[in-house]
C-alpha cells in the first residue's frame, strides 16, 4: 500500500420504540430498525478511506449498492480523493520523525465482547489525564489523522451526531475510539468490512483470531497495526489505552508486538449481551452499510462469532504474565465504578488512581439517569444462549 502499511485483502438492531422490548426474528428480517438520528450527511465509516482502498471493497462487492444509499455513498467518493491527498502530505510532512520513535510505554488493552462495558470501562480509563487513546477522528482519519485533526474536528463537528445510532452513549470526534475502525479504513482485513455489503454475508471472520492467515499476512496485520500506533504515539507520548472486541482472539499477537501490555477483561451476563449485540449489528448495517440489509441469519453470526472469540481467548489467556492481566464484571463496573477502577489500578500496578480521580467523578456525574437499553427474551432464545455459551456461563458465573 505504499507506506509501509500491508497489502491486504479485505473480510444493530434494536427494540420498539414505545415497549422497550426485543422481539427475536429468526432467519430473514428486513423489518427497518429504529435508530438514534443519523443524518445522510453524516459521516460514515468508508470516509476515511483512500482512493484505493475504496475501490477495492466496491470491486470485491461488484457495486451492488441499494440505490437509497447512493446519496451516502456520493459523499465517500467525493472523501476518498481528499483522503489521499492528505494521506500524501502527512507522510511527505511526519514520516521521518514518526519511524524515529518507539512505542516504549506499554499499551493497556481493554479486553470484551460487543456490548459487555467495553465502551465504558474504555472511557473511564482514558480519563487519567497520564494516558493517551485514539479517538473518533484519529480512527475515521487514521491515514492523515496527525495534519488534520485541528482543521476538520473544529470546522466538521456537524458530520458527527451526538449519540452513538445503538445506544445513548456520547459520540464525537473527540471520544475514545476502538482501532479496529482505523483497520477498516486503512484496508486492513477486519470483520467490520461486513457492515459495507451485509447482504452478502459475514467477510473477514479469520481476522478475528488470524486462524487460516498465513504468517505473511499475520505479519502483514502487525505492521499496519503498529504504522497506525506509532503515530498515535509520537503525538501523544503516553502509553495507550486501546479497546477492540476482536482484541479477544488476538491475545497471542498483542503479547508477541507488547510483552509488557497490561489487559483488562470485563464480562456480562451474556443475556444482556446477546440482544444488546443484535441491535449493535443492525443499527450499524441500518446506518453504514451501502445496501437496504435483511438482517439474514443475524443470530447465528452473533452466536458463532462471540463462540469464536472465546475460544480462543481461553486458549490464550494463558499467555499474558498474571500481574499483567485483570478481570471485571460490567454489573459491578456499572454498580459500583470507582471501586472496580481501584481494583484495576491496584491489580495491574498502575500507580496513583488520585490523579484520575477528579476526572472520572466529573464524568460519572455526567452520566447521573443514564439508561441503558433493556429487552426481554422469549424462552427458545434464552434455551439457546444457555446452550451455545455454556462454556462462558460456567466459567464466569452467570
Amino acid at each position: 500500500m505504499g507506506y509501509g502499511q500491508p497489502r491486504l485483502a479485505g473480510c444493530c438492531l434494536a427494540r420498539s420504540a414505545n415497549t422497550n422490548k426485543f422481539c427475536m426474528q429468526p432467519q430473514k428480517n428486513t423489518e427497518k430498525v429504529i435508530v438514534n438520528r443519523y443524518p445522510w450527511y453524516a459521516a460514515r465509516f468508508w470516509d476515511g478511506m483512500r482512493m484505493s482502498t475504496w475501490w477495492n471493497l466496491l470491486r470485491e462487492n461488484r457495486f451492488a449498492f441499494s440505490p437509497s444509499r447512493f446519496p451516502a455513498a456520493c459523499m465517500t467518493f467525493i472523501a476518498n480523493p481528499i483522503n489521499s491527498l492528505c494521506f500524501r502530505w502527512q507522510e511527505f510532512r511526519w514520516r521521518n520523525q514518526v519511524e524515529q520513535i518507539s512505542i516504549d510505554q506499554p499499551p493497556l488493552f481493554v479486553l470484551g465482547h460487543w456490548r459487555s462495558g467495553t465502551t465504558l470501562l474504555h472511557e473511564l480509563l482514558s480519563l487519567d489525564p497520564r494516558h493517551a487513546f485514539p479517538t473518533t477522528y484519529d480512527c475515521f482519519a487514521p491515514n492523515h489523522f496527525l495534519s488534520t485533526r485541528s482543521f476538520m474536528t473544529r470546522w466538521f463537528r456537524f458530520l458527527m451526531p451526538e449519540q452513538r445510532p445503538m445506544d445513548n452513549m456520547l459520540a464525537g470526534w473527540d471520544q475514545p475510539q476502538e482501532e479496529e475502525f482505523a483497520l477498516l479504513n486503512m484496508g486492513v482485513p477486519t470483520i467490520y468490512r461486513t457492515t459495507a455489503f451485509p447482504n452478502h454475508g459475514p467477510v473477514n471472520l479469520e481476522s478475528l483470531d488470524f486462524c487460516g492467515f498465513t504468517e505473511s499476512e499475520i505479519e502483514n496485520w502487525k505492521s499496519a497495526y503498529m504504522w497506525f500506533l506509532q503515530r498515535l504515539f509520537f503525538r501523544e507520548h503516553r502509553p495507550l489505552v486501546l479497546k477492540s472486541p476482536p482484541h479477544l482472539g488476538r491475545v497471542r499477537t498483542l503479547i508477541d508486538l507488547f510483552p509488557r501490555a497490561r489487559f483488562v477483561h470485563i464480562v456480562r451476563d451474556p443475556t444482556a449481551v446477546f440482544p444488546s449485540a443484535l441491535r449493535l449489528w443492525k443499527s450499524l448495517f441500518e446506518t453504514q452499510s451501502l445496501q437496504v440489509p435483511e438482517h439474514k441469519d443475524l443470530e447465528q453470526f452473533v452466536y458463532s462469532v462471540f463462540s469464536r472469540l472465546y475460544e480462543t481467548f481461553e486458549k490464550d489467556r494463558s499467555l499474558i504474565p498474571s500481574a499483567q492481566y485483570t478481570e471485571i464484571r460490567y454489573e459491578q463496573l456499572a454498580d459500583q465504578p470507582l471501586e472496580c477502577l481501584h481494583k484495576i489500578y491496584a491489580d495491574l500496578e498502575i500507580a496513583d488512581f488520585s490523579q484520575a480521580l477528579p476526572n472520572v467523578e466529573t464524568y460519572l456525574d455526567s452520566r447521573q439517569g443514564y439508561q441503558t437499553n433493556r429487552y426481554e427474551l422469549d424462552p427458545e432464545t434464552l434455551a439457546q444462549i444457555r446452550e451455545r455459551w455454556a462454556g462462558y456461563i460456567e466459567r464466569y458465573g452467570y
